[in-house]
């Protein structure tokens, strides 16, 4: 009787995470805060709390190569496999953390680049990063990318956007 219990109580509280995840409230605040995120190469100064737009964090400007680096397209697909895979999907499904479609289209590169190097600080300061855990609840752990990874999940990104 009490194994019945416990199993109702986890079947319950992980379709409730479930549902609260895969609530549409995500694609609203995306496209409400970020919706004239700009994909074009920018500069700005952070203040403390951080450019909205460029996050919080070192990467204030980011070039991206056109066309699409396909050396560093192989590398961020090697790396999102071993690394983000598990909690992301490439389509706009969700699994514990956003699905990636569109991530570029919807983030500039220096948001997208804060936000793989410097989680924890973004999801302190940053109203975006901040909506994103209100929403999946689940905060994205430090996966300790170099610079040059980060770069190349981006480019990875670019091309499952669509990007040539």
């Amino acid at each position: 009787m009490r194994s019945q219990i416990l199993i109702s109580v986890f079947i319950t509280g992980t379709l409730m995470f479930a549902i609260a995840c895969n609530s549409s409230s995500d694609k609203k605040a995306d496209q409400s805060s970020d919706n004239s995120a700009a994909k074009s190469d920018t500069s700005a100064s952070a203040s403390s709390s951080g450019n909205e737009k460029a996050g919080v964090g070192k990467f204030q400007h980011v070039e991206l190569t056109h066309p699409l680096d396909q050396k560093m397209v192989t590398t961020g697909k090697n790396v999102y496999d071993l690394k983000c895979a598990s909690c992301h999907k490439l389509s706009d499904e969700k699994l514990v953390g956003p699905g990636w479609k569109d991530v570029t289209k919807r983030r500039t590169p220096e948001w997208i680049m804060n936000f793989v190097t410097n989680t924890e600080e973004m999801l302190e300061k940053n109203a975006v990063a901040k909506n994103l855990y209100e929403v999946c609840l689940v905060k994205m752990p430090n996966q300790n990318l170099s610079d040059d990874d980060a770069r190349a999940v981006l480019e990875f990104q670019r091309n499952n956007d669509g990007d040539k």
